[in-house]
């Protein structure tokens, strides 16, 4: 076959579509052309081989392609992006259990204030003198529960 004065086989046709498959995942990344460039290059492997119907080298590449998709599937899977390296990165109330603070408001009745770096936190735990330290021991409702710290 002859297009635009160059000769073409099947093979530089597969692998004419890897390579624009690859293209198209640098322009448009969504992580899922590289696998169809993947299989074209693999099925235009196939097509270097003589005698082999189109027919087989499409099935090639189909199975090319599901075979990288699976593959890129497991991998990803295994190294989830999500895992950081600071779990309670984005859980600042996570991050307060533990943590030493300052009653600012008194603690009467079960209810107050303590602070926490340089704002404060409606706090519930036993009762408590301003300036007295304690210790956080759990957040509910976005209030701190406190206990007297050593």
């Amino acid at each position: 076959m002859t297009f635009a004065g160059i000769g073409w086989n099947d093979a530089a046709l597969w692998f004419a579509a890897a390579i624009v498959f690859v293209i198209a995942e640098i322009v448009a990344p969504g992580f899922f052309l590289i696998f169809l460039g993947v299989g074209a290059g693999l099925a235009g492997l196939v097509a270097l081989v003589p005698g082999v119907p189109i027919l087989v080298q499409a099935f090639a590449c189909a199975v090319f392609t599901a075979v990288a998709v699976a593959f890129g599937w497991r991998w990803y899977r295994g190294a989830r992006m999500g895992d950081a390296v600071d779990p309670l990165l984005n859980d600042r109330a996570a991050r307060l259990i533990g943590q030493r603070v300052m009653v600012c408001e008194p603690i009467v009745a079960g209810t107050g204030r303590v602070t926490v770096a340089d704002g404060s936190w409606p706090a519930r735990g036993p009762d408590m003198l301003p300036g007295a330290y304690a210790r956080v021991i759990a957040v509910r409702d976005g209030a701190l529960l406190v206990e007297p710290a050593a």
